[in-house]
């Protein structure tokens, strides 16, 4: 497929709105991208018959045809894109993974660029604006109206994962004078009026937001009613340079649905709405999970190279502190050639130590992050997971040393309690001191807290049972 393909397959879309489906059936959800559903539309492509093609897809939401070709091998991408024809809609690209939609968006000129973006929602178009490089920016920038061109690069200009970038520009606000009456006449004879909303915004004079009308409220009360005697003047209001971890969490704690952004000055600028929100959590956890583990991104669509430089660092990082571990254990190479025993048993030790250490940071990471672990509280929490290492390393310290003693003998056994009850002890220390440490120093504390977390769970294990070993007299 070619680029003038592709640029008439989406200029296509321009003759029916984003998001307005074709008449038809809907697919059973059972079968809706099903392997065997996937692969018939593939084989289709494959078989140059598109019309078939066309048919398969035709009753899938935009984020499941999004998802169909995030499915799709990239070679094979462009010619599913054919094939579909109207169906790839602006919509469908807004959902598309990063990597996908910008290797559909590279074989494109700048005027069907911004022409897709003047389909959607200002902060879908600005998620996808935001990830062209900047000569490509400015191309498609060009190409916008003046209005939506101004809407976009003022998102543009607030930081990446702000309120200020991902807040729509499209929510509805009157001035109190007015009745619901009036409310209710200017929401029905007003064509320009964005197409799903949940409140209305009662702002003053200077734009200030005073409160907000819910629908349902509007809908139930009298018209000769004012509008200030109805709206709820208690709102949560939302900073444009708020984080979106932080708006997540407002949302969270206070059960909104919708809640207004205001500038430095207090005017109101934009909402956030809850769908908004459910795709910040999401990216949110994912990222998190994807730091502790040093993957990086780890998108299945993100090109070798880069999945490549991303994780690589982290195992090379992995490898220095691992040698610190064996520097220790060289430590003791005397005392383990005396005792096998110790060899066979060391493993064991630093592997509970950095199972416990993996668990207390995977709770601290997370209460970092839910705004739940604070400088108010560290020590609390330093001290609550103390005392759950204390009981944890007591319960394994008694299994592990009886089960030593029956097989090898008891100052053993009693020597492998002990530093299991330490390396547990150390681990529950460390995996709240090493992502607090990284979160005061401005670092995410999920991105290398695992890797040190380890170095500490192993070195000390081996620290600990070798060096109680040689202490007992178990060896010379």
């Amino acid at each position: 497929m070619t680029p003038q393909d592709l640029e008439d397959v989406v200029l296509e879309d321009g003759e029916r709105p984003a998001g307005e489906q074709p008449e038809s059936e809907s697919l059973d959800e059972e079968n809706r991208l099903k392997p065997e559903f996937v692969r018939n539309v593939h084989e289709a492509v494959r078989e140059g018959d598109y019309d078939r093609a066309y048919e398969l897809v035709e009753p899938l939401h935009p984020a499941d045809i999004a998802d169909l070709l995030e499915l799709t091998e990239e070679d094979q991408r462009l010619d599913v894109a054919r094939a579909i024809r109207d169906q790839m809609s602006a919509e469908v690209i807004a959902e598309l993974n990063d990597y996908v939609r910008e290797q559909l968006l590279a074989n494109l000129p700048a005027e069907i660029v911004a022409g897709i973006a003047e389909q959607l929602e200002t902060d879908d178009a600005v998620a996808m604006i935001e990830d062209l490089d900047r000569d490509d920016q400015r191309a498609v920038l060009a190409e916008l109206e003046p209005e939506d061109r101004a809407a976009i690069e003022a998102a543009l200009a607030y930081p990446e994962e702000t309120a200020g970038r991902l807040m729509s520009r499209d929510f509805i606000a009157v001035p109190e004078h007015l009745m619901v009456g009036d409310l209710i006449d200017f929401l029905r004879e007003n064509k320009d009026l964005p197409t799903d909303f949940w409140e209305v915004f009662v702002v003053d004079p200077a734009h200030r937001p005073l409160g907000t009308c819910a629908l349902s409220w509007i809908m139930r009360t009298p018209r000769h009613v004012p509008l200030s005697d109805v709206m709820t003047r208690d709102q949560t209001l939302i900073p444009v340079m708020m984080d979106q971890e932080e708006v997540a969490l407002r949302f969270q704690k206070y059960a909104l649905i919708s809640a207004a952004v205001v500038d430095e000055s207090g005017r109101l600028v934009g909402q956030m709405t809850v769908d908004d929100i459910v795709h910040i959590v999401q990216a949110e956890a994912g990222e998190d999970v994807l730091l502790l583990s040093g993957a990086g991104e780890g998108d299945i669509n993100e090109p070798i190279r880069d999945a490549y430089s991303s994780r690589v660092r982290w195992l090379v990082a992995n490898l220095g502190t691992a040698l610190i571990a064996s520097l220790i254990i060289a430590m003791f190479g005397a005392a383990i050639e005396q005792l096998v025993a110790l060899a066979i048993l060391m493993p064991i030790v630093a592997s509970i130590g950095g199972n416990a250490g993996t668990q207390t940071m995977a709770v601290s990471v997370r209460a970092i992050a839910m705004n739940q672990l604070t400088r108010s509280n560290t020590r609390r929490i330093l001290w609550r997971e103390t005392r759950v290492a204390v009981l944890n390393g007591a319960t394994v310290a008694v299994l592990i040393g009886l089960a030593t003693a029956a097989i090898f003998s008891p100052m053993l056994g009693a020597v492998i309690a002990l530093a299991v009850i330490i390396n547990i002890l150390t681990a529950g220390l460390a995996g709240v001191v090493v992502p607090v440490l990284f979160e005061r120093l401005g670092q995410d504390p999920a991105v290398a807290s695992s890797v040190f977390v380890t170095m500490i769970t192993d070195s000390m294990g081996f620290f600990a049972f070798l060096g109680l070993a040689v202490v007992s007299g178990l060896v010379g």
